[in-house]
């Protein structure tokens, strides 16, 4: 029994220590199982920064594609404006000279209007100085208007022979006309009846008589009758050539001058 002992105690002791070795085991174990969990709680929560990372990283992705093109967009819209403005701005210059040109030709054309109205006043007082005083002449529309009653010219309304009267004053009429030979001559019949048969005839005779005693070209004359609107009488109207104003504007218009 005492031979026993021995391996007995030996027996504890390698039991006892066993015991020992194993616990500390099941502790690490522990310990070990605490770590994983921590590890993996770590892990679970690297996770979700990264898929939220992920996310703002997708997010951000296409906000940048939307300013992106958004910017393309804007540059494309400042590219056409400025293509426009431009355009704009050529149209303009392009209205202003259109417009410098247009009143560079209302002044030529006002000068040349201003120059004839001119001219006729100055021949209107010729004109009133060959007639005598109160000659019945004036300025309408840039032409020299002498008019006269049907009485005076031919001493009754529906009658068309001259009076002496009115030959005496058509011969006056006559140097006028024959001292402006660029001016065209119309003599105008004015009625107030209706008739105006009658009123040719006596236009008629006055042209006649200027011809005949005158010696105005027959060229130089032009014949008409119409209303007289409440007036009636003889108009003799000395007016610039309509024509040759015509020409002597275009010519200038066109070379600006």
């Amino acid at each position: 029994m005492k031979k026993q002992l021995p391996i007995i105690f030996c027996f504890l002791i390698t039991t006892i220590g066993f015991s020992q070795k194993k616990s500390e085991l099941f502790e690490q174990i522990e310990e070990l199982k605490t770590n994983i969990q921590d590890v993996e709680q770590e892990l679970a929560e690297k996770k979700r920064e990264v898929s939220s990372s992920k996310a703002k990283a997708e997010t951000l992705e296409t906000e940048n594609v939307s300013l992106r093109d958004a910017n393309a967009t804007l540059l494309q819209n400042l590219s056409s404006f400025s293509e426009l403005s431009k355009k704009n701005s050529e149209n303009v210059n392009k209205t202003l000279a259109a417009l410098e040109r247009k009143e560079k030709q209302l002044s030529i054309l006002n000068e040349m209007i201003a120059s004839n109205d001119s001219t006729a006043i100055v021949l209107l007082s010729r004109v009133k100085q060959t007639l005598g005083e109160g000659a019945n002449a004036d300025v309408n529309e840039g032409a020299i208007v002498i008019s006269n009653s049907l009485t005076t010219l031919f001493g009754a309304d529906t009658a068309s022979d001259l009076t002496d009267e009115g030959k005496a004053w058509l011969a006056n009429v006559g140097k006028v006309v024959l001292a402006n030979p660029t001016l065209k001559t119309e003599i105008q019949g004015l009625n107030i009846t209706g008739e105006f048969a009658v009123t040719l005839d006596q236009a008629a005779s006055v042209s006649k008589e200027l011809i005949a005693v005158s010696k105005v070209p027959a060229d130089a004359l032009s014949v008409s009758v119409k209303d007289g609107n409440f007036k009636e009488g003889i108009l003799i109207r000395l007016q610039p050539d309509h024509k040759e104003f015509y020409d002597k504007a275009k010519d200038r218009l066109t070379k600006g001058l």
